[in-house]
């Protein structure tokens, strides 16, 4: 998506130029899945593709959202506060623009038009990044004071309480904070961060994309959320943690039964070894050691087929046919799950004939085929200039 076009896009739907523009990149995690909620350490980084919004001021104290990509469009007056109002795709700006509100900003009617090449649904962050790009938007147009890092944990608040989902803090803190060639070592307990150089020789990160729509990720999300917190106050009784990821792997195995539910010490038994596998990542990572990223990318998804229970027929192919692949090192699905996105680290020069055998080995499989994405590692949310 070009600035011209989007210009052009602005202009169709209002018949007046477009004053401003801003990007928001989604995200992929390289490792550390579902630990985000539950105080783990993560590593995600921004890509190249994203969000976009071209806005401009009106005189009438009305919020107008458009999109290119969405057939719905509401033009909402400006109040003292805001509720979800359905499934619609502007619930997230509307909710960004109800956290400001809430917190004493005094806005201005804006005509907004939204578009993206970030895939829907398919674990890439698009809510998160809708949700900070509105909230860079309006910090910047109204001279608000307000850093990213903060964007990020109020778009948060908008995905727990506004729009309903019991979500952690990475994809919002990713989106807002990314940095190119980078990956974030981000600390969800302390929502601190270090920058890592992702480094990996001749491999390259590949998304492949199931075109499985995640339909039951929002329930589900909020069922995990549940186990682990049942998990939690069952170590408690015994153990002086906060959170599950503050529990080693060995510890865990000492004190499991205190877990009456094996479904949910399963659940428990994911965080706690994902959060160690994330520091081990670290270490491969440091080290160049990319063979034994790969190892963790592989145990990373069969813990989350097996214990997590969040993979299904769709990742578990693209991951199979990594498997037999020399050229693939490592591959896991990324995200939520239920459908959605894996990733592969795949020598540079095989991925054409890489993507060309998994489209077929899918499809065979499947029934349709997979997309695959080679992306960029990317900024976080900005000005288009």
């Amino acid at each position: 998506m070009t600035k011209e076009v989007l210009a052009g896009k602005f202009r169709e739907h209002y018949n007046k130029e477009a004053d401003h523009f801003f990007f928001c990149p989604g995200r992929v995690n390289l490792i550390g899945e579902h630990i985000d909620y539950n105080g783990g350490m993560v590593m995600p980084f921004a890509i190249s593709l994203g969000s976009y919004v071209a806005v401009s001021f009106n005189e009438d104290e009305t919020f107008r959202f458009r999109s290119i990509d969405f057939a719905e469009k509401a033009d909402i007056p400006l109040a003292p506060s805001y509720t979800k109002t359905g499934p619609e795709w502007y619930n997230y700006p509307l909710g960004v623009i109800h956290e400001f509100l809430k917190a004493g900003h005094s806005l201005k009617g804006m005509d907004m038009l939204f578009a993206g090449d970030l895939p829907v649904g398919t674990g890439l962050s698009s809510s998160a990044s809708i949700e900070v790009l509105t909230g860079y938007m309006i910090a910047t147009l109204h001279n608000i004071d307000i850093g990213k890092r903060s964007i990020a944990l109020l778009s948060k608040r908008v995905e727990n309480e506004f729009i309903g989902l019991s979500s952690g803090i990475m994809d919002q803190y990713a989106v807002a904070l990314g940095k190119k060639n980078q990956a974030l070592l981000l600390d969800c307990d302390t929502v601190t961060h270090e920058y890592m150089p992702f480094e990996t020789g001749e491999y390259k990160l590949v998304i492949i994309n199931s075109r499985k729509q995640r339909q039951l990720a929002e329930s589900k999300y909020n069922e995990r959320f549940g186990e682990c917190r049942e998990a939690l106050a069952q170590l408690q009784t015994t153990l002086s943690i906060t959170h599950l990821c503050e529990v080693k792997p060995d510890v865990f195995k000492q004190n499991e039964n205190l877990i009456t539910n094996p479904v949910v010490r399963r659940r428990a038994w994911h965080v706690v070894t994902e959060n160690d596998r994330v520091y081990q990542a670290c270490a491969a990572l440091k080290a160049g050691d990319i063979d034994r990223l790969g190892v963790l990318l592989y145990a990373s998804h069969d813990s989350l087929r097996d214990d997590y229970e969040v993979s299904g027929k769709e990742l578990d192919t693209i991951v199979e046919y990594c498997r037999q692949q020399e050229e693939c090192v490592g591959a896991r699905m990324t995200g939520a799950g239920f459908g959605g996105c894996a990733i592969a680290l795949v020598k540079e020069q095989a991925i054409p004939e890489f993507s060309r055998q998994l489209i077929a080995y899918y499809e065979a499989r499947v029934g349709y085929p997979p997309e695959v994405i080679v992306s960029e590692i990317g900024e976080g949310v900005n000005l288009i200039i």
